[in-house]
């Protein structure tokens, strides 16, 4: 597919970002009725049925694999990131959270270099030090650095990186919808375990509720890998950061979350870091081609 659609791609993240702040809202609103572990749950459960189609029409040969342990691996970290991801939702403002799992630009060169020694270079240094500054300040320096709440959100972004790099090794022989399948269905099971000592029969109005989260889910998944098959990462990616306001606005809305000066500055700096993370990725990778 050509790499020659900006504003096709630049819609269709704009549209993913909007699903991922609704998706955002959904959590926040289920987990004060349900533990976050079911919320985890159902999120992974009904994203995979919602996959069923795409997978019925491409053919169930397409599914197979001789990368299982690469998946698990993937997944692991994907679906760890998603509990801290939920968990920062259900306790700090909504666009916090969210940002706190948007950092995973910032650890990516660091996990690269410590996991597949790939040096990351000079020019990332003074871009990662401001997004590590912005970071500081939107868990507030002082006693708000160590509150727990705030950790588990930093470790989102971490764990989130962590399954983007492991998604390097599948990269060359894994398709997209591949991926997204089998880390559905592994991270599906791994999200059952919890529920033999945190399940609570939730309301049946509620199961819609779950159903929309996790089709809005997928659906956003699928509409930004469409984005990032009609134009180049960097691009998508300066586009994909407006969740961050979205996400601020249906916090406003729904829950009166206001941020202040701190979190709005750290927010501009770790949004300007990622992005020039993002950019020097994307040139590196096609001077390595070259």
């Amino acid at each position: 597919m050509s790499l020659h659609h900006p504003r096709r791609a630049a819609l269709l993240a704009l549209s993913s970002a909007l699903l991922f702040a609704l998706m955002g809202a959904f959590i926040k609103y289920l987990s004060t009725r349900i533990p976050v572990e079911m919320v985890v749950f159902f999120r992974n459960l009904f994203g995979l049925l919602v996959l069923i189609p795409w997978i019925m029409g491409r053919g169930f040969s397409h599914l197979r694999t001789q990368h299982l342990r690469l998946h698990l691996t993937r997944s692991l970290f994907g679906v760890t990131a998603m509990y801290c991801f939920f968990f920062g939702i259900a306790h700090l403002h909504l666009a916090e959270a969210t940002l706190l799992n948007y950092t995973a630009p910032l650890y990516i060169p660091l996990l690269a270099w410590w996991w597949l020694k790939e040096p990351a270079p000079r020019r990332l240094y003074g871009a990662l030090l401001l997004g590590f500054v912005g970071i500081a300040l939107i868990l507030k320096p002082g006693a708000g650095l160590f509150k727990p709440e705030a950790l588990v959100g930093v470790m989102s972004g971490i764990l989130t990186a962590g399954a983007f790099v492991s998604l390097r090794y599948m990269a060359a022989s894994e398709p997209p919808l591949r991926t997204v399948f089998y880390f559905g269905v592994i991270a599906t099971l791994i999200s059952a375990i919890p529920l033999l000592w945190s399940w609570q029969t939730p309301p049946a109005g509620l199961f819609l509720t779950l159903l929309l989260m996790g089709g809005i889910a997928s659906s956003g998944q699928l509409l930004l890998t469409r984005a990032y098959a009609h134009a180049p990462a960097a691009w998508v990616g300066s586009f994909t950061y407006t969740i961050v306001p979205l996400s601020a606005l249906v916090g406003w809305w729904g829950w009166d979350e206001t941020p202040d000066i701190f979190s709005l500055l750290g927010a501009l700096l770790v949004v300007s870091a990622a992005l020039v993370v993002l950019r020097v990725g994307i040139s590196k990778s096609r001077s390595d081609a070259t």
